[in-house]
């Protein structure tokens, strides 16, 4: 059985060495790096099944590299360690394509059960059930390879991206409330902030498969409930 492999992007020695040790002791493999571009270069070089990123960097924010991650290609869970709860650095995280997040001072415990989460929600056995390939308006769903293709275009989406379109898809027409899409795509029943994560996600998933992201036509607001699909 692989063992899975962990990229930690961590500037403080002392945090960086209470982590690695305990996701050691989980069975994990973990790789760490002290600045944002060596995680950079270590993530496009190696695939890591999951890179668990700082936000403040002595070579710059770890915002940005988690924007250049994506533009790079690099499709893995990406975990930003906040430094604060301030609302917007959530939002900014989830803009710049980062699953999840989890704001300093931390648990060791709650920074293990996300990382499960999101590595069982990516690779386990959550990742492939009922049909490998979907098919939604115009769009095809390549749960296996991992990408949605209209047309001849790619549509690459994330792993938690992939994993909202495709519950949705699994559920045409049937309007789902924000407390379900938590449960199914993220696997937590009860998460802080749990409707500002499903809403950036959302938009974030607008602007990949809407033809007009301002006017959706295909994932479409249920206002008070949640969301539905439109197929």
């Amino acid at each position: 059985m692989m063992t899975d492999h962990i990229l930690l992007v961590e500037d403080d020695p002392g945090i960086a060495g209470s982590l690695q040790t305990a996701l050691i002791r989980e069975g994990y493999s973990v790789h760490w790096q002290a600045e944002g571009q060596s995680g950079l270069t270590y993530a496009c070089e190696h695939n890591p099944h999951l890179i668990i990123l700082d936000v403040r960097l002595p070579d710059g924010s770890g915002f940005d590299f988690c924007r250049q991650m994506r533009r790079l290609g690099v499709r893995q869970p990406i975990i930003m360690l906040t430094v604060q709860a301030d609302e917007m650095d959530k939002v900014l995280g989830l803009e710049m394509g980062a699953d999840d997040y989890v704001t300093k001072p931390f648990s060791l415990r709650e920074l293990l059960s996300r990382v499960r989460a999101q590595l069982r929600r990516a690779y386990g056995e959550l990742a492939l059930s009922d049909s490998d390939t979907l098919y939604v308006s115009d769009l095809v769903i390549d749960r296996r390879r991992g990408y949605v293709l209209r047309g001849d275009e790619t549509i690459n989406l994330t792993p938690t991206e992939l994993r909202l379109l495709t519950f949705l898809a699994q559920h045409p027409n049937q309007v789902l409330s924000r407390e379900q899409i938590l449960d199914k795509v993220w696997g937590y029943e009860n998460m802080p902030d749990s409707e500002q994560v499903v809403t950036v996600n959302i938009r974030r998933l607008r602007k990949k498969v809407e033809v007009d992201p301002d006017n959706p036509a295909l994932v479409l607001t249920v206002p008070g409930i949640g969301y539905k699909l439109v197929n």
